[in-house]
């Protein structure tokens, strides 16, 4: 090999790492971020890699030096990357993940053309050998600098967006972001299939010098699309602290597509019977109750200030991984409104696309009525929820812990009490068409106004409710075939496994 050639391979292999912009890591560093090869080096866990489009540089050589390209440009502000996720967990085939990440160091980490060729590569790769995606987005949106690529008309003419999309359903697609996240870059944040954002983050469709020009005034990137409004909107989908907590969070969500784990431990299963409390009106923390379920720390919770009448997440058995939906009795007494239906109907969704089975755990005096929820649109965004569960490839295992009333009920399950394969309730479950208290106000409307109002209606009220709670009881539920059986809250785990491993 010709010595000068090798001596400048070296010398332009070098310039592509962090040790050649000492200045931009060091600023990097000094606001508490890291690099972008930091984060792939903690992704890959000090594993190999193969990178791809290393060479790069900005399309920009009618107007400025190589070597101030080379310096300036690294890479045109994009890691692409194959590399194993999780490999100690599933050894390397099965952790073989296409990487993409955007590297704020280099020209704000905006998109160009190299940068969108080198991101359409990369996704072709994934689609190409089904590798799942993970997708770092921080960057300012699309860069209008580069000059040596002659465009007529807005430049539009970009597949990255579409393709991004496509993989849809077709491979895992993992996006993180943090830091400053606009326009195009926000456009794949948003289109991913589980979206982690530090909160540090401001994700906006648009940055501020598009706000500014639009005359909508003017504004900090700081004031755009903070993750304080993001949580709550249910854009992103796990908050983390910053970018170690996201990357952990990147690694842990990929490992349940990548498959069951045979190291697992959980909390003793009698703790089970005493996890409700015996007043049946009184509320209690249904993610404890999970944490004693499921595997120990397995339990990954998304968008908790979002829906709050739901839970929906990722969690494990035995090590086998599904996504989880669960009714949550502190917000709103469990009944399901609009959002919540949203969130329940995108878990369904997300749940297909990673072929993930889905655990129900349900406790739901039903959807939630009345003006302000049709206001929200209900008709529309709770039939979401029985589009979405009729159309789930993936087994469906339902658990009543308590109140199974309703149309709600019902979504929760998929759309129907028949479509799971395995529909249990513990001891303390009931049912019927509608909340109980609601259904005897209703039924005996007529009978309790004849009643002097005081203790005499209120004691014939509670009489009615309890002929009522007993005919809804989970025994006589199962004596009817409405559900498949009733079980020791002990037996959960094992029920659930045996129904998942059909």
């Amino acid at each position: 090999m010709d010595p000068e050639a090798f001596d400048d391979f070296i010398r332009r292999r070098d310039k592509t790492g962090d040790d050649a912009r000492p200045m931009a890591v060091a600023k990097r560093h000094d606001n508490g971020s890291r690099t972008a090869r930091e984060n792939l080096e903690d992704l890959v866990q000090g594993a190999a890699f193969d990178e791809y489009g290393q060479f790069a540089v900005a399309a920009q050589r009618s107007r400025r030096s190589p070597e101030d390209l080379q310096e300036q440009t690294a890479g045109d502000g994009v890691i692409t990357a194959t590399g194993p996720v999780n490999r100690d967990l599933f050894g390397a085939s099965t952790a073989l993940t296409a990487l993409i990440i955007n590297d704020y160091t280099v020209l704000a980490g905006t998109q160009g053309y190299f940068h969108h060729r080198k991101i359409d590569r990369m996704l072709g790769v994934a689609a190409q050998r089904r590798l799942p995606i993970i997708m770092y987005t921080e960057g300012g949106g699309g860069r209008p600098g580069d000059t040596d690529v002659l465009i007529s008309g807005g430049g539009l003419n970009v597949p990255t967006f579409h393709r991004w999309c496509a993989l849809a359903g077709q491979v895992p697609r993992i996006a993180v972001n943090h830091g400053y996240c606009f326009a195009g870059n926000a456009a794949l944040f948003g289109a991913a299939d589980l979206r982690i954002a530090t909160a540090s983050s401001n994700i906006g469709m648009a940055g501020p010098a598009m706000i500014e020009g639009g005359g909508l005034g003017s504004y900090h990137p700081r004031d755009i699309g903070p993750s304080t409004v993001h949580k709550q909107n249910g854009v992103i989908d796990i908050l983390a602290s910053n970018e170690e907590e996201a990357t952990q969070y990147a690694r842990q969500a990929l490992s349940y597509w990548q498959g069951a784990v045979s190291d697992y431990d959980c909390s003793d299963q009698s703790a089970l019977r005493d996890a409700l409390p015996s007043n049946r009106r009184m509320a209690y923390n249904p993610v404890k109750l999970m944490e004693t379920l499921f595997d120990a720390e397995s339990l990954l919770l998304f968008r908790p200030d979002f829906g709050r009448s739901v839970i929906t997440g990722l969690a494990r058995i035995e090590g086998l991984p599904f996504a989880v939906l669960c009714s949550d009795c502190r917000h709103l007494g469990g009944a399901i409104d609009s959002e919540a239906a949203s969130k329940a109907a995108d878990l369904y969704r997300f749940a297909d696309r990673w072929q993930l089975p889905v655990v129900s755990l349900v406790d739901t005096p039903g959807f939630m009525v009345g003006p302000d929820s049709e206001r929200e649109g209900a008709p529309k965004m709770m039939s979401e929820m029985f589009t979405a569960g009729a159309t789930l490839g993936q087994p469906i295992v339902a658990l009543f812990l308590r109140r199974g009333y309703g149309l709600g009920a019902m979504a929760m399950t998929g759309g129907s009490f028949e479509v799971p394969v395995m529909a249990a309730s513990w001891p303390s479950g009931e049912f019927g068409p509608m909340g109980l208290e609601g259904a005897v106000r209703l039924g005996y409307k007529q009978e309790l106004a004849a009643l002097p109002e005081g203790e005499q209606r209120d004691a014939r009220f509670e009489s009615l409710l309890s002929e009522m709670y007993e005919r809804g009881r989970a025994t006589e539920a199962a004596s009817f075939l409405e559900i498949d059986n009733v079980i020791d809250p002990v037996e959960s785990r094992a029920v659930i496994t045996r129904a998942l491993r059909q």
